[in-house]
């Protein structure tokens, strides 16, 4: 991944993500997000019960965008990005529960899983 790409996905923290429902409609979030340099893999949290809980799959595609916290309407910059939802295993392997909660403590409060996608 370009340094520059890194800065931005780093120096930001909220992310749209949009999933296919099984009738194959497009349905999106919002949430925080946190990169895992290493391994190059996004996650975020998806709380129990939402409507997307179910539509968040292993091997599901997503799309989804990163924008600047602010905004400079003159110069409008943000990065999209797909891939693939990873599985419980990935996510375990990877300790990306362990990193989101140390980066987003409050997240701990609300019930939900961590999940990622490459």
């Amino acid at each position: 991944m370009e340094p520059a790409i890194t800065d931005f996905i780093n120096d930001n923290k909220i992310a749209t993500v949009c999933f296919i429902t099984k009738e194959g409609k497009p349905y999106c979030i919002n949430c925080f997000y946190l990169l895992d340099e290493e391994n190059h893999v996004l996650m975020f949290k998806s709380s129990s019960g939402a409507s997307h809980d179910e539509m968040v799959l292993p091997n599901a595609n997503i799309a989804g965008t990163i924008l600047p916290d602010s905004i400079d309407i003159l110069k409008i910059k943000g990065i999209q990005f797909s891939g693939k939802i990873l599985s419980k295993e990935d996510v375990d392997k990877f300790k990306l529960s362990s990193q989101y909660t140390k980066k987003y403590p409050f997240s701990l409060a609300m019930p939900g899983y961590i999940w990622g996608f490459c």
